[in-house]
């Protein structure tokens, strides 16, 4: 049950917030591997984004990879937050004296997050294949032209095998680790904190809420690096022996030019 809730859960967030998993990818995206002020910048920031996306590509846009996320949200949440539940009622998160251990908390949110992330790799690429996917003048990074999910999965396994289904998976590894032992870390030491300190009433809603706030600024400040490397590892083009290209070298073979023997042994 706390498996199923726990993805449950996440689906039901997952609606609301893949359109900024939309934007977030999109700038990452913008300006790869180029230097500052060398590029077009398409997307100034998150609000011009959205107007941008919703433009050009049309409102619906803003849901693209929808279908990856959700299933995504739930393999991994669903495993992260079960596995972590599980712990945690078993006492292992907890000393001898019944205080929470902030190291037993954060490494247990960090292998939990890591099982259902290596997991869900594939559904995650494909979703950020989708969520990049753009009308050509406001494109940025590699584009992908998948129809759907299933195809794209159907499309990678065929041409790279399992071995391609998984591509950027160890990239994304430290992503969620980070991500996972900050969330599940800081949400149960401050929910303990404002337990102690009678800020709300006992077994109050608000109580979940603010340590959710809480552990969602912290996250962000320490998975974001993290993430723009995954983002960019998962879109990257690759050969048709699936190796990983740099854009400018994908760009050149899509176009027929000669690359010298230096620029074909130039993965990123």
């Amino acid at each position: 049950m706390d498996f199923l809730m726990s993805g449950l859960a996440a689906c039901g967030a997952c609606v609301f917030t893949n359109p900024l998993e939309v934007v977030k990818t999109r700038m990452q995206l913008q300006g790869e591997l180029q230097a500052p002020g060398t590029y077009q910048r398409h997307y100034r920031n998150v609000f011009h984004a959205f107007f941008t996306i919703g433009k050009v590509d049309g409102l619906a846009a803003l849901q693209k990879g929808l279908a990856p996320a959700l299933l995504y949200q739930f393999l991994m949440n669903g495993i992260r937050l079960g596995t972590y539940g599980l712990a945690d009622s078993s006492g292992y998160l907890h000393t001898a004296e019944g205080t929470l251990s902030p190291v037993r908390s954060a490494a247990a949110g960090g292998l939990a997050g890591v099982m259902g992330a290596y997991l869900g790799s594939p559904i995650y690429m494909v979703k950020t294949h989708l969520q990049a996917q753009a009308a050509s003048e406001i494109a940025v990074g590699h584009q992908y032209k998948h129809q759907g999910m299933f195809q794209a999965l159907t499309e990678i396994g065929q041409k790279h095998g399992l071995v391609g289904l998984w591509r950027g998976a160890l990239g994304g590894l430290p992503r969620v680790a980070v991500g996972s032992s900050t969330q599940l870390c800081t949400f149960s030491s401050t929910k303990d904190l404002l337990s102690q300190w009678e800020i709300f009433p006992p077994q109050s809603w608000k109580v979940a809420l603010a340590a959710a706030m809480v552990s969602g600024i912290a996250v962000v400040l320490a998975m974001t690096p993290f993430d723009v490397a995954s983002t960019r590892l998962y879109n990257q083009p690759t050969d048709v022996q699936g190796k990983a290209l740099c854009e400018g070298v994908a760009m050149q073979r899509r176009s027929g030019h000669l690359l010298t023997e230096g620029e074909q042994k130039s993965p990123r």
